[in-house]
């Protein structure tokens, strides 16, 4: 007798539709009771926040574990489609007892929060972030820049008690979705099996490791010669705080330290934005008239009317810069403190591009409005901001007279690499620290030493002095509180080459990749755009081809990118014991 439980095909589309109805309505209240919380951290705000969290995980997971039922029908493409990204919708889904989807929310609103609120005593002052962020840029004594690196690491401990709990309580609602622990959750969001993304992302890092080991041989001489044996060590890894940056993911503000010794007096981006009167507004102006320059339609009023482009006076807020689409329409905003410098015009043109994603796929059905996988959704704007950091666009619009000739090349490649190439170890890292964790190979008594093995490791740092018992620096990075998946990070910093190399191919560019802008080219953002309109309705390699030709993720872009510096690199470290 056949079994007239079995779900009907008709069955699976009605649950899909209805689920992404609750879904769609469930999702505006939680986005915004979230830009609530980050735009004025109280007690209040953080409840709310946590309500509506452990409200939205409750549903998504119920849905997850309903999905499965539908496993073994036959299904069209779409719905299925549909199915399996309802299953791992999730970032930390909750076991399904009572209490423990608000246990969870509460878990993660808090370790926010005490991120985000996080400060420690300097001289006298009490210290945020972006204080110490500006010393740690600026200083050139080793024991300030230490000092400081040690304040804001000294915030964290007091989260691993309930970073850990909150792993527990995530990979008990991973199992119960069929998934060995939300690591591999999380790795199953690639159109891949989830071990096969683990060796993917290997064989990339081992297309680029070795101009990397390059860049670090390299910098780790010049810091040497500036500081001596005694602070920085001529061979081995390098001490971390001293790259000018908290984590040490981009070194472009020791840019100075580094420079080519025969290097001409060129340009600097933060002088020209001050000298041409450039305020936060105008930056966020400028970021949109690069986009609408391809052709895409301009931000709605509510984007400048809703939107936090500069820190408020006098609460508390979420400065980490992040773009939000609240109602999966039209209500887009950026929450940024920008700072009128070189970063934030190149973190205005990047997190614009979410928004002009968001808005390009808005047309699609909810559970396939997002990015074709989330490393695209990063990629986006990076892909933009490669052009946005070029002399060739800075001349476009007008902030630089002139464009250098080849002599500023070496000095432009190396100011580029110091961030895009010095990034890559770290964007690896941090999820491979998380993938053990969530894997119960580093317990919380070994969270520390896990994650100073793997800086080790990938990065080739050590911490400017021995650790703490109790130090939990994982914690110290806004990610791991915040529990944001990083491997997009990763995966965007080889895309947007991808995406560079085939859109300058387009526009019938000639010259070097590197020099290559692609402001203003139209026909390059009709191909764009309909990349964009895809959302995730396809697999990633499918909508990787719409714009690129191409279905596989290469690094090798990066390599011939930055290949005239990886040659100068190699001779300037002639002689030199490079590796750690």
């Amino acid at each position: 007798m056949a079994d007239t439980k079995t779900p009907t095909p008709d069955e699976a589309r009605a649950f899909v539709a209805k689920a992404e109805t609750d879904l769609a309505t469930l999702s505006e209240y939680l986005n915004k009771a979230s830009w609530v919380r980050a735009t004025f951290i109280t007690d209040d705000t953080m409840w709310l926040e946590a309500k509506a969290n452990g409200e939205w995980t409750e549903k998504t997971t119920a849905l997850a574990e309903q999905a499965s039922r539908f496993d073994k029908v036959p299904l069209d493409p779409v719905t299925r489609r549909k199915l399996d990204i309802l299953k791992r919708n999730l970032v930390l889904p909750a076991p399904s007892r009572p209490g423990a989807a608000r246990e969870l929310a509460e878990l993660s609103t808090k370790l926010d929060s005490t991120y985000s609120t996080g400060a420690f005593p300097y001289q006298g002052k009490t210290l945020t972030l972006s204080d110490a962020e500006d010393i740690l840029a600026a200083s050139r004594d080793p024991a300030e820049t230490r000092a400081v690196w040690e304040g804001w690491h000294s915030i964290s401990p007091v989260m691993k008690p309930d970073y850990a709990r909150l792993v527990a309580l995530a990979n008990e609602g991973s199992k119960s979705l069929g998934y060995t622990d939300t690591g591999a959750l999380w790795r199953s969001g690639y159109d891949m099996p989830a071990d096969d993304f683990a060796v993917e992302t290997d064989r990339l890092w081992g297309q680029v490791v070795p101009f990397y080991k390059n860049l670090h041989c390299y910098v780790r001489g010049r810091l040497n010669a500036r500081y001596g044996d005694a602070v920085q060590p001529r061979t081995g890894p390098i001490r971390a705080d001293l790259l000018g940056n908290m984590w040490a993911q981009s070194w472009g503000n020791i840019y100075d330290l580094v420079a080519p010794k025969d290097e001409v007096s060129g340009y600097s981006l933060d002088k020209l934005l001050v000298d041409h009167g450039y305020d936060p507004t105008k930056m966020v102006k400028t970021g949109e008239a690069f986009y609408t320059s391809l052709g895409l339609p301009p931000l709605p009023d509510t984007f400048w009317k809703r939107s936090q482009i500069v820190r408020p006076e006098g609460r508390d807020v979420v400065c980490h810069a992040s773009a939000w689409d609240l109602d999966d329409r039209d209500d887009i905003r950026i929450k940024m403190c920008t700072k009128v410098n070189g970063e934030d015009f190149y973190t205005v043109h990047h997190e614009l591009g979410h928004n002009f994603y968001q808005r390009a796929y808005r047309d699609q059905p909810y559970l396939f409005k997002n990015g074709a996988n989330d490393g695209f959704h990063e990629a986006i704007g990076d892909f933009i901001g490669l052009s946005a950091l070029t002399p060739t666009y800075l001349n476009q619009i007008g902030l630089l007279d002139k464009v250098p000739g080849d002599e500023g090349d070496i000095p432009f490649l190396l100011k580029m690499a110091l961030d895009k190439i010095a990034f890559l170890p770290f964007g690896l890292l941090v999820d491979r620290w998380r993938w053990e964790v969530f894997a119960g190979q580093a317990t919380p008594d070994r969270y520390n030493d896990a994650w100073w093995t793997l800086r080790l490791k990938y990065q080739g740092l050590v911490p400017p002095g021995p650790r703490p018992a109790d130090a939990f620096d994982p914690g110290a990075k806004y990610h791991i509180p915040g529990n944001t998946p990083y491997t997009r990070y990763f995966l965007a910093a080889i895309y947007q080459f991808q995406f560079q190399r085939a859109a300058c191919k387009q526009a019938g560019w000639t010259g070097p990749l590197h020099r290559c802008s692609t402001y203003g080219q139209a026909e390059v953002g009709k191909r764009f755009a309909a990349m964009l309109a895809m959302g995730q309705s396809k697999p990633w390699p499918d909508e990787l081809e719409a714009f690129t030709g191409e279905r596989k993720t290469d690094a090798s872009a990066v390599v011939e990118y930055f290949t005239p510096l990886n040659d100068w690199l190699t001779e300037q470290n002639k002689g030199q014991s490079c590796g750690w």
